[in-house]
């Protein structure tokens, strides 16, 4: 059996065309079995699966694997061309049959098919108990909801069977009951498996943790939990040697001070004594001349104490870790209490937002939750029994698949277009108070994380002059950190407009406050609640 770690990361580097790095000379190993990818935002977790997918090339170093890998990207839900054989990984074999059963004698048509001419009832034996029995194998994922789409690529990576899989972000747009079946699909998976995620219960399903922090790949063994606990232990460690590297470079400083306040004082007793003419000037000069040395040894001692202990308090600050904030105040947009603002209703009852509400539309996948806001910002039915209507002109609106924007634009040039009054200056700032700085709002939007993706987007929102009165998000926390889904909570706990919010995530929804949950139910029917979402 070979003991070659089934993927080996040696000097690797890359760099955007601007010239910015991404990742530099990293080194490492991913173990066997199952492995959580974890990092803050931006740290380059996607960029470095796509290094080790191949679907970019390093800019100088090595990313290998040592077998055949399958990949799922994080982008999945924007490619909409593609049908659901094709998300399953079976069409060139469905395709075959297809000719062989028309006449086909083409080799190639035989090869294609190889051993697997029960592939479509093998498939559907595992669509079935997945909630997907009777699928139309050739639909678009176009007609699906994010979290099915999500799910049925995760099983055709697992029906590929490859020695290596890598997952980035699979729980995005998932209900609570697809994620546990996904949960199941990971828990039995068989070879080495790579996720990146923030999702907490699918990284305590890991065997292993590898952290990307800093440049920095850190592997730790058992799930997140395990990491955490490690990791508090080791801040706990650094912020008390920071604190006793402060208190030492105090102490230092302050003895600096006192020993020159010793030799001014020195030098004035020798001075008044000469000057009194009680010494001999040859004596006098010598005295001086030692007492000069002295205090050049002293000062070098004591400036040394000082470096030394400024460079140990450098060396534990570095230790410590500072996370960054999501910055932003949203506008008041001067929304009266009694404006009507939205109507979503059913074929038996129908709900007035009314003012600066807060309301949540929940419901499992599928169930048309996407659907009906998009049919009701382009001003039609979303259905025969659910729909909506909009009062309001200024609705800022934040799509699930975050498309919508020009993939080939920077972030700048993307936010400039929707905001043409806004100067670039103000751009700038709005997009490093969401943390998209430097060259990274530079970059094209396609080259971005989803977490940065996310930031464009919502900067589109925030820059909206005059201030949206409503604001519609769609699974605003997809691809955030845990640190900027709390921050993101915090902005919108303090905006003054009306809120419409579209979440799997209950602990995102409880830090909202909402006032109500509109829940779709069976056939399109909408349920109102008041439950703590926590």
């Amino acid at each position: 059996m070979s003991m070659t770690p089934p993927i080996t990361l040696k000097n690797l580097s890359f760099a955007w065309p601007s010239g910015e790095r991404a990742l530099a000379h990293v080194d490492g190993t991913f173990p066997s079995g199952r492995t959580g990818l974890i990092g803050a935002n931006g740290s380059g977790k996607s960029t470095l699966l796509k290094l080790i997918a191949g679907q970019l090339r390093p800019t100088s170093g090595t990313a290998e694997a040592n077998a055949p890998l399958g990949y799922l990207p994080q982008t999945l839900a924007l490619e909409q061309d593609t049908t659901v054989a094709q998300l399953l990984g079976i069409h060139r074999v469905l395709a075959a049959i297809e000719a062989i059963e028309s006449g086909s004698v083409d080799p190639a048509d035989f090869d294609a098919v190889g051993a697997n001419w029960d592939v479509e009832a093998r498939v559907r034996a595992e669509l079935a108990p997945l909630g997907f029995d009777g699928l139309d194998l050739g639909r678009g994922i176009a007609t699906l909801s994010g979290g099915e789409t999500m799910l049925l690529a995760v099983l055709g990576l697992r029906l590929a069977d490859s020695p290596i899989t890598l997952l980035d972000e699979p729980t995005n747009n998932l209900d609570r009951p697809t994620r546990e079946l996904l949960y199941d699909m990971v828990r039995t998976w068989k070879g080495t498996l790579v996720v990146v995620s923030h999702d907490i219960e699918l990284l305590e399903l890991m065997e292993h943790t590898v952290e990307l922090h800093d440049g920095e790949l850190s592997v730790f063994g058992g799930p997140f939990s395990a990491y955490r606990e490690q990791l508090e232990t080791e801040q706990q460690a650094a912020q008390q040697a920071a604190r006793t590297a402060q208190a030492s470079l105090k102490v230092e400083k302050r003895q600096r001070v006192e020993a020159e306040t010793k030799l001014a004082r020195a030098k004035r007793q020798g001075r008044a004594v000469q000057l009194s003419g009680g010494m001999p000037k040859i004596l006098a000069n010598h005295l001086r001349q030692k007492s000069e040395a002295n205090a050049g040894k002293m000062r070098s001692n004591l400036d040394g104490k000082v470096d030394s202990a400024q460079a140990r308090l450098d060396d534990a600050d570095q230790r410590v870790r500072q996370v960054e904030h999501i910055n932003i105040e949203l506008a008041d947009p001067l929304l009266p209490s009694g404006k009507q603002v939205a109507m979503l209703g059913s074929a038996d009852r129908q709900f007035i937002i009314q003012g600066a509400e807060r309301v949540g539309l929940v419901g499992p996948n599928g169930s048309g939750k996407t659907t009906l806001l998009k049919a009701m910002l382009a001003g039609v039915d979303a259905g025969p029994s659910l729909g909506g209507k909009l009062f309001l002109d200024r609705i800022g609106y934040l799509p699930q698949r975050l498309d919508g924007l020009d993939e080939e634009l920077s972030a700048m040039d993307n936010v400039a277009a929707v905001a043409p009054k806004a100067t670039a200056n103000h751009v700038r700032n709005m997009l490093a108070r969401l943390l998209l700085r430097g060259s990274s709002a530079d970059r094209p939007l396609a080259v971005l994380s989803g977490g940065e993706r996310f930031r464009v987007y919502l900067a589109t929102l925030l820059l909206a002059e005059p201030a949206a009165q409503l604001l519609i998000l769609d699974e605003p926390t997809n691809n955030l950190d845990m640190d900027s889904v709390r921050q993101l909570g915090e902005a919108l706990g303090a905006y003054k407009g009306a809120l419409l919010v579209v979440s799997h995530d209950q602990h995102f929804l409880s830090q909202l406050d909402l006032d109500y949950l509109l829940e779709v139910g069976p056939h399109g029917s909408l349920v109102k609640s008041y439950p703590n979402p926590a």
